[in-house]
């Protein structure tokens, strides 16, 4: 059975939807839970798919949280070897880190639902059936493009929404992997974040996943098989020395 790891930084934004998808696609899933568990480097090069899940924290906190210096490693390690790897928001920026860009506080708060705008590259890729419709925004920074990438998906008020390196790599800014029905648990992990954020309040965004989030799954959970079952097969991983 192949295997994946998908490192958590706050117990409430999990795997949500690609759970299934993963365990349908014959994955043996671990958790590993950010500042609890061990981030063992060759732990994480070895597994047949990372994913690093989202989280508040900043992914240029290192100094606060010295974890995500043992996140950015491995995510470097398995990038360097054309390795699977999906990166969600906090994760998608630690993917960014590892390649060397620039993470930081983009001057705007996106949280709510709200479409993104695929490129040309996006139209035609795994995202494509995202077109025009409502995503899940949770974040506050943005990050500078890494180089020789394919940039899918923006909104005007942060460019850089989703990347993807080869068939091996996707960083998403938003939550496509949010469960309608947990979105209560975000409701009170982030109600600090909701009341510091204006225009924005709990019923608000009660309100808006009513009207988006159950469209959305069906199209999630075709963009998560597609880019699955679209992994290079899986082969024996080199590991850090």
């Amino acid at each position: 059975m192949k295997t994946a790891i998908a490192i958590r930084h706050v117990q409430f934004e999990d795997l949500g939807l690609l759970g299934p998808i993963l365990w349908r696609a014959g994955y043996q899933v671990a958790y590993r839970d950010a500042g609890i568990d061990p981030l063992d480097l060759h732990d994480l090069a070895a597994t047949d798919l990372l994913v690093v899940l989202g989280g508040p924290l900043g992914a240029y906190d290192d100094q606060a949280y010295p974890f995500l210096a043992d996140e950015i490693a491995a995510v470097y390690h398995r990038l360097e070897r054309d390795r699977p790897t999906l990166g969600i928001c906090l994760g998608a920026q630690i993917i960014a880190r590892a390649l060397g860009k620039r993470v930081y506080p983009s001057g705007t708060k996106e949280l709510g639902w709200a479409p993104v705008e695929l490129t040309d590259i996006g139209r035609a890729s795994v995202l494509a059936p995202l077109d025009g419709l409502p995503v899940l925004h949770w974040h506050g920074d943005t990050f500078d493009l890494p180089d020789e990438i394919q940039h899918l998906a923006r909104t005007k008020a942060v460019p850089n929404q989703a990347f993807a390196l080869g068939d091996f790599g996707l960083a998403l800014q938003f939550h496509l992997e949010a469960d309608p029905l947990q979105l209560e648990r975000w409701y009170i992990g982030h109600a600090a974040e909701i009341s510091a954020t204006p225009g924005i309040d709990v019923p608000a965004l009660r309100a808006q996943a009513a009207q988006y989030a159950q469209a959305l799954v069906p199209v999630a959970e075709r963009i998560f098989t597609d880019w699955v079952n679209g992994l290079p097969p899986a082969r024996v991983p080199s590991t850090p020395s």
